[in-house]
């Protein structure tokens, strides 16, 4: 192991399971006697903000935090996120970014039918030809293959591990303590396949589109727009609700949220964008958009 201390910088956006993604690496590394430190910010998490972890591990450290150009690892759960961070990727250091869009709600100030949001259009092959080593994963695709997009973390956990030539050992029983008790079969399945995805270096493909699931909510007869809400993933957080600038949604005596008004809809997508538990989907029937 070199002296110089390895840095992985995590970034997203709030409740992708950043934090969750740090803790695992972190306790990774102190299990094989290395020296870590970690810097994170997360304040942001149940508003749908920008989350990011500084991890660096080593013989021996001292900064928690990494400077610009200075990133082994960037690992980027949510796309236009890993774009900005690019600037402290080091030259020779490796990309590891879900195709995951999340747009936020600044984006969206032109709510029209048809309108596209204000949001980073470069593709997975413009950006990774021009850095020296890029993945850009279809981890949130992988994980609703498995059947629970929220796993979409560890399909880049598993990749990260791959990237750091780390053996899959080190990492389960980390895993399966950091993640709920009912979880931990999916969790390791969507590990395993993170990581056999960076060992076959596949080409990038474009994200997936959400799965079907069965409806709670109304149908907005404006443009055939239906509002699929998973009742089990809503926490009632309430946030989609605050900032349905159309102020159609609302929680239930159940404190789930349904489509209060559903006239009101006009199909923007920004609960489904802000929804940290991934229970909304904005279903278009179809329809091309008008221009």
């Amino acid at each position: 192991m070199s002296d110089r201390p390895t840095n992985v910088l995590i970034v997203g956006v709030g409740g992708q399971g950043v934090i969750l993604v740090s803790k695992v690496l972190t306790e990774v590394c102190q299990a094989r006697g290395l020296a870590v430190k970690q810097s994170e910010v997360h304040g942001m998490a149940k508003r749908g903000g920008a989350v990011f972890s500084h991890v660096r591990f080593g013989r021996e450290i001292w900064s928690p935090t990494i400077a610009q150009g200075e990133a082994d690892v960037l690992l980027a759960l949510e796309w236009a996120e890993g774009l900005r961070w690019l600037g402290h990727l080091s030259r020779a250091g490796t990309l590891i970014a879900d195709t995951r869009r999340i747009v936020p709600l600044a984006a969206c100030l032109d709510r029209s039918w048809g309108a596209q949001p204000a949001y980073p259009r470069r593709s997975p092959e413009d950006l990774l030809a021009g850095i020296a080593n890029g993945f850009a994963i279809d981890a949130t695709g992988i994980a609703m293959d498995l059947g629970n997009a929220r796993v979409a973390n560890t399909v880049v956990l598993g990749a990260l591990s791959a990237v750091l030539g780390q053996p899959a050992e080190d990492w389960q029983p980390v895993l399966a303590r950091n993640v709920p008790p009912k979880t931990v079969e999916v969790n390791h399945a969507a590990f395993a396949r993170g990581r056999a995805w960076i060992e076959s270096r596949p080409e990038p493909r474009p994200a997936a589109s959400p799965p079907a699931r069965q409806p709670v909510g109304a149908t907005a007869p404006m443009n055939g727009v239906r509002l699929v809400i998973t009742e089990s993933w809503c926490k009632g957080c309430d946030i989609c609700v605050k900032m349905c600038p159309e102020r159609c949604l609302a929680l239930n005596g159940a404190q789930v949220v349904e489509l209060s008004d559903a006239g009101a809809c006009t199909g923007c997508r920004v609960c489904e964008w802000l929804c940290p538990d991934f229970a909304i989907t904005v279903d278009r029937g179809g329809q091309e958009p008008r221009a």
